[in-house]
C-alpha cells in the first residue's frame, strides 16, 4: 500500500535531467517534455517553486535568464545555485575573504553579498578564511596547490558539489568539483561543507526562499544520490523522474532512503500532487 503524502504547498525541482538536457559545456539547453507547461501551471495557481541546482558555472541571475531564454517561466529569485547557500553560508559565520577554484560566475552570488573573492594567481590568495570549489573545467595543479596552502594556513574547504556524475545530452558528464574537492581532501584531510544538493543547507535554503516548511515541499529530481536522498533526510517529499541518471528500472532497485515517495511516469503527474488541484494543465 503506498503512504498518504503530506500536503504539499510548494516545490524545488532539479534542473538537469529533470527540466532541461545540456550539452557538457552546459550550453545548447535541450527542454525536456512537460517542463514548460508544468511551471507555468505551478505559476498560474498560485504554488510557489525553485529551481534548485548543482550547477555553479553561472550566477544565478544569469542562470534564471538562459533557462527564460529557452522558454522556462524563471524569475531571478527562484533560481538556486551552490554559490546563493554558500554566500548566505559563509555571511552569517564571518567569512569574509574566499578563494574561488571556478569560473568568474561561480564567485558572484559571494561578492553580490559584500564577500571579498579572490582566484588562484591573485596577490594573497592564500590568505583567505576560505576556498570554495565550484565549477571549475580548466583547474590546473597550481589551483590545486594555492587551495591547500590555504586550507594548511587555516581556511575551511566549501564545496558547490559532492556529485561525481550529472546528466547531459552526451549522457553521464563527470562533476569537477568533485573531483577537484578529490585531490583537496586527499591531500590536506580537511573536512568540507556541502552547501549543494544533497545538504541540509541547500534543503532550507529553497524552503525559507519558497516560505514554506520542509514537511510541505516537494522536491523532483532525477538523482537517488542527490534529490531524493536530500528530500527523505531532511522531511520532504520525495518525486523522481526518469529524464535524467536513473530509468523506471533503476528506481525500483533503491534502498529506502533513495526511493522517491512517487515515481512520474510524465512530469505533468505532479500537478496532481497539488493540494486541492486536478491533473489539468
Amino acid at each position: 500500500m503506498t503512504a498518504e503524502l503530506p500536503p504539499i504547498g510548494g516545490f524545488v525541482f532539479d534542473v538537469d535531467g529533470t527540466l532541461l538536457l545540456s550539452d557538457r559545456q552546459l550550453g545548447g539547453y535541450e527542454v525536456l517534455p512537460g517542463a514548460v507547461e508544468v511551471l507555468s501551471a505551478l505559476k498560474s495557481r498560485g504554488v510557489p517553486f525553485v529551481l534548485l541546482t548543482n550547477g555553479s558555472a553561472y550566477a544565478p541571475a544569469e542562470q534564471a535568464a538562459r533557462l527564460r531564454a529557452v522558454g522556462l517561466p524563471v524569475q531571478d529569485q527562484q533560481m538556486i545555485t551552490p554559490s546563493s547557500v554558500t554566500a548566505d553560508h559563509m555571511s552569517r559565520h564571518g567569512v569574509r575573504r574566499v578563494l574561488i577554484l571556478g569560473t568568474r560566475g561561480v564567485g558572484q552570488a559571494l561578492i553580490d553579498a559584500g564577500i571579498e573573492t579572490l582566484y588562484p594567481g591573485e596577490a594573497g590568495a592564500a590568505e583567505v578564511d576560505a576556498v570554495y570549489v565550484g565549477w571549475h573545467p580548466h583547474c590546473s595543479m597550481q589551483d590545486i596547490e594555492i587551495a591547500c596552502q590555504a586550507i594548511w594556513a587555516g581556511a575551511k574547504l566549501y564545496v558547490a558539489s559532492d556529485v561525481p556524475f550529472f546528466a547531459s545530452k552526451q549522457g553521464r558528464t563527470i562533476g569537477y568539483s568533485f573531483a577537484i574537492t578529490g585531490a583537496i581532501r586527499r591531500l590536506t584531510k580537511a573536512p568540507m561543507i556541502l552547501t549543494g544538493k544533497p545538504s541540509r543547507q541547500a534543503l532550507r535554503f529553497a524552503a525559507k526562499r519558497l516560505g514554506l516548511p520542509v514537511r510541505r515541499i516537494g522536491v523532483v529530481g532525477d538523482d537517488p544520490l542527490v534529490e531524493i536522498i536530500m528530500a527523505r533526510r531532511y522531511g520532504a517529499s520525495a518525486f523522481g523522474v526518469t529524464t535524467g541518471t536513473t530509468s523506471l528500472e533503476d528506481w525500483s532497485h533503491q534502498p529506502a532512503a533513495r526511493r522517491p515517495h512517487r515515481v512520474l511516469a510524465d512530469l505533468h503527474e505532479l500537478l496532481g500532487f497539488v493540494s486541492g488541484a486536478t491533473d489539468e494543465v
